[in-house]
């Protein structure tokens, strides 16, 4: 997961999603000629050139409409424009320069982020001359694409992350930084204070009432941790979605910062699809992760109680079942430092090196004993396992055919380390390499 945020913004139609897609590789966001079809967010990690980024793209941005759907997508649009690092405004060089191009420009410079003009649909350099126009929009030097052929995307992708970082670079601060993340009012504010042992944080029962991010330090037997609270709108937005969208690029931000990502449910509703999918982006951002299960107060229980719901949220995992529950009440704040200590012995657990040595003694056993197949029929043969990297742990195999290791095969594999060296609450990253 990427500090850096660039956010594709633009009137309806004009080939944002393409643009997406063609910059992460993969076609994720709807593409239709129909206008409005994005109507809800995409978001996805992209890398150009060993530096990396989180890229969002919106709805077409239709400053006064009063259709309640434009509504909706104008605001996540304006959201994704507060927090992003980069602005992609994109234009349509067929229809030339429209008033409602007109009017985002002028919202998008009084952003004063860094906003790049971006004239799509130019697939040759005859269209070329269509550019000029486009300077009436204040924003610079118009830039020229197609993202339907791929024409001039990498040139465009040097100028956005001309100011990052590159992956290498790493946060120097020695501090553990755990993030809190969850979905609106599963009660990260309440969970934040009865840490801090003080309202440092506005609660109410108002979905979404934190606006700005708050970093507060916890001082836990004379170590110092960094907590990152997920934060949510101030005002209670007539667009439920809106409220949701900004929870997600907060939740996005924090969970780029931190060592370990404590993911707050709600005891009375449960583990919901959109906490799956907050779990979801904590791993495949190659964070550790636990489950915090808040509000554990108000159900109702005796001795099995734990146990069931336990079974209950591991069947609903599934291939997440590494990651450890917690029951909590931050109303109570029963058990609240125990997400402290744990938190830590993940740090520990992801932070462990594994000797060579003993990798290849247990595992090629492993390996030996139920040995990778082929849907070719070519024998495949595993030869030798190291660890290249800690935090996230990554594990490097070695062998003839490193193409035809299937998924269900690297299931194995990572469910073979857990058996042998835990990684409790850490994802295992596989790398498999031609002997």
């Amino acid at each position: 997961m990427s500090r850096y945020l660039v956010t594709l913004v633009g009137r309806p139609n004009v080939g944002k999603s393409t643009l997406f897609n063609r910059i992460i590789g993969r076609r994720d966001a709807i593409v239709h000629d129909m206008p409005g079809v994005t109507r809800d967010r995409n978001y996805a990690e992209a890398e150009w050139a060993g530096k990396q980024f989180s890229l969002v793209d919106t709805g077409g941005y239709v400053p006064k409409s009063e259709d309640v759907i434009e509504s909706a997508i104008r605001e996540q649009a304006q959201i994704a424009i507060e927090e992003a690092d980069v602005i992609l405004f994109i234009v349509d060089a067929n229809d030339g320069v429209l008033s409602t191009d007109h009017e985002l420009a002028d919202i998008l410079r009084k952003s004063e982020k860094k906003v790049v003009l971006v004239v799509n649909k130019i697939d040759g350099e005859k269209k070329e001359t269509e550019l000029s126009e486009f300077y009436q929009l204040g924003l610079g030097e118009p830039f020229s694409v197609s993202a339907l052929v791929g024409r001039k995307i990498g040139d465009l992708l040097d100028v956005v992350t001309s100011g990052f970082d590159s992956a290498e670079q790493t946060d120097t601060d020695p501090r553990l930084k755990i993030a809190i993340i969850g979905r609106p009012n599963v009660g990260k504010s309440s969970f934040v204070n009865a840490l801090l042992k003080e309202e440092r944080h506005i609660v109410t029962d108002i979905p979404g009432t934190t606006r700005d991010p708050i970093d507060a330090v916890l001082k836990y037997y004379g170590e110092e941790i960094l907590l990152v609270d997920t934060a949510g709108l101030r005002r209670r937005s007539r667009i439920k979605e809106s409220v949701e969208f900004y929870s997600t690029i907060r939740t996005l931000k924090s969970i780029d910062r931190c060592d370990v990502a404590v993911v707050l449910i709600d005891a009375t509703v449960g583990l919901d699809h959109q906490d799956l999918r907050i779990i979801e982006t904590a791993v495949e951002s190659h964070r550790a992760v636990l489950i915090a299960v808040n509000k554990w107060d108000l159900i109702e229980k005796d001795e099995n109680t734990a146990r069931a719901f336990e079974k209950v949220l591991k069947e609903r995992l599934r291939i997440y079942d590494f990651i450890p529950l917690v029951f909590v009440s931050a109303l109570t704040k029963q058990r609240v430092f125990k997400i402290i200590e744990l938190a830590k012995q993940i740090d520990a657990e992801q932070s462990k090196r594994i000797a060579t040595s003993t990798l290849n003694d247990l595992l090629l056993d492993d390996i030996k004993a139920f040995p990778p197949r082929s849907k070719s029929g070519k024998e495949i043969k595993i030869k030798y396992v190291t660890q290249v990297k800690a935090k996230p742990p990554i594990f490097a195999f070695f062998c003839n055919e490193p193409k035809l290791i299937d998924d269900n095969y690297r299931r194995y594999l990572s469910n073979r380390l857990r058996e042998h060296f835990a990684f409790t609450g850490v994802p295992i990253l596989l790398s498999f390499k031609q002997k």
